[in-house]
């Protein structure tokens, strides 16, 4: 069945809270715009990709360090890194009703190449040169204020620098800072050689103006990031392989290569050598799910002159002094997710009706097999069905207990939560040559198998990496 885009995010967006993936944030009081909760499915799945990129980019790889940094940080920390100074959008207010908006998506709207790390001055030369094609998308009128930079920085308190005349604290606008100022931290604990990585998985924070497309642009959301500290100028083909890499990762995921795809930066920061997304085919179209940047020595140097301490590695072997480059990787993970649903979302026929189907890795789904009796008013299968769950609970966790309404109802809300396998225990299971047989129902073809009770888990195992 094929779906118009806007219908099929509409379709994904509801199933999102109908099924327990996503809540829009404090909803019970109108709720806050870009702010969305996990659910109690959405929250295995992020579990889920979370774990497959830890295993991929710190168990996998050697000489990789895992880090979980704090989220509060010094001050002087976000005037180092260029937040302060350059951290903003593009924005112009409606003069009637107040409304703000992000003036190089609005430009983009209209099929105006207009991009966020355009000076001002530019901006605001297209912006007027097509103020009459521009209207507020809440009054409608074409009355708006000049561009103005409007930095996207969330202000917090923190002990003595809530007083006045020190310097005001942020939440986190990135999570790979943490990184940077750990660096010589890891260098002195673990005795890296370089070439190194450190991942991290860490909340960052953005005053987004105009928050939008579900979970693509929020105010608050997680970031997956590797930094890799190489030698100065031994970037090109480091960065090469880390590209592959990330590309390949998608892959693993399920999703469609066809729907991915590289796009590199045209307008690049003033420290960057190069810079790519990894872009998704969203139902909206291509957008970004990852960046991966080469920063050259930026951000080393920047946190050595602030603090004025000595960043430099020194080679134990060589003597050699230097401050290493950085070749970055950072994951949305809010978008992943969304990508991963996106890719597994489907609507297709199954005997005689139409259902939604998730059609998840099972290393992703979040409930891995369903158990159910056949009839659940039924003791000697409700027993057997329980002493089944039990035994699979133990060894995979991400099982499920399913006795509400008729089967076929289950394996329709199973389908819709993505489950890859429904267990049933029948009268079939209890005697004759079927005795300690159940049914395996799949949920991609709805083939039904008949598996012995003790080679379920050398069943299951042979679909999923664990």
């Amino acid at each position: 069945m094929v779906m118009e885009t806007k219908d099929t995010m509409d379709a994904i967006i509801s199933l999102c809270k109908r099924r327990g993936f996503i809540f829009q944030g404090s909803e019970i009081y109108g709720g806050l715009a870009g702010v969305y909760d996990f659910g109690p499915r959405g929250v295995e799945l992020l579990n889920n990709i979370k774990r497959l990129w830890w295993k991929a980019n710190v168990y996998d790889k050697e000489n990789y360090f895992g880090l979980d940094s704090g989220m509060f940080k010094h001050p002087r920390t976000w005037e180092a890194s260029g937040h302060v100074g350059g951290f903003s959008d593009p924005l112009a207010e409606c003069r009637t009703c107040n409304t703000r908006v992000r003036v190089d998506k609005e430009l983009a709207a209209i099929g105006i190449n207009a991009d966020e790390k355009m000076s001002e001055q530019k901006l605001n030369e297209l912006f007027d040169e097509n103020r009459d094609k521009l209207k507020c998308p809440k009054c409608g009128e074409k009355n708006f204020s000049q561009v103005r930079s409007f930095n996207l920085l969330v202000k917090s308190n923190l002990g003595d620098f809530t007083s006045e005349g020190n310097e005001p604290v942020y939440l986190p606008g990135e999570a790979c800072q943490g990184i940077y100022l750990n660096y010589k931290n890891i260098v002195n604990s673990m005795s890296p050689k370089v070439p190194f990585g450190v991942a991290q998985i860490g909340k960052a924070f953005r005053n987004e103006i105009s928050p939008r497309n579900f979970l693509f642009r929020t105010r608050e959301f997680e970031q997956a990031d590797t930094q890799y500290f190489i030698r100065p100028h031994e970037n090109k083909d480091a960065f090469e392989v880390i590209k592959k890499e990330r590309w390949n990762w998608y892959v693993t995921l399920g999703i469609q290569e066809s729907k991915l795809r590289f796009k590199q930066h045209e307008n690049l920061v003033f420290y960057a050598k190069d810079a790519w997304d990894i872009e998704y085919e969203f139902p909206s179209g291509f957008d970004e799910i990852e960046g991966v940047h080469d920063r050259s020595d930026y951000d080393l140097t920047q946190h050595q002159t602030f603090s004025g301490i000595d960043l430099s590695y020194i080679d134990q072997e060589t003597g050699e002094k230097y401050i290493p480059w950085i070749l970055e990787t950072s994951m949305g993970l809010g978008r992943v997710f969304l990508a991963v649903l996106c890719d597994a979302y489907h609507e297709d026929e199954m005997d005689g009706e139409t259902r939604v189907v998730l059609k998840l890795k099972p290393e992703l789904a979040p409930v891995l097999c369903a158990v159910s009796p056949l009839l659940k008013n039924k003791p000697e299968l409700v027993a057997k069905a329980r002493e089944v769950y039990a035994a699979l609970k133990k060894e995979f966790g991400r099982v499920m207990w399913d006795d509400n309404s008729n089967i076929g109802k289950r394996y329709r809300r199973q389908d819709e939560i993505g489950t890859p396998f429904c267990i049933t225990v029948d009268f079939e299971t209890l005697e004759g040559d079927t005795k300690d047989t159940v049914t395996v129902r799949m949920r991609d073809t709805g083939q039904q198998l008949r598996i012995k009770t003790n080679d379920l888990v050398d069943f299951i195992n042979s679909y999923e990496i664990l």
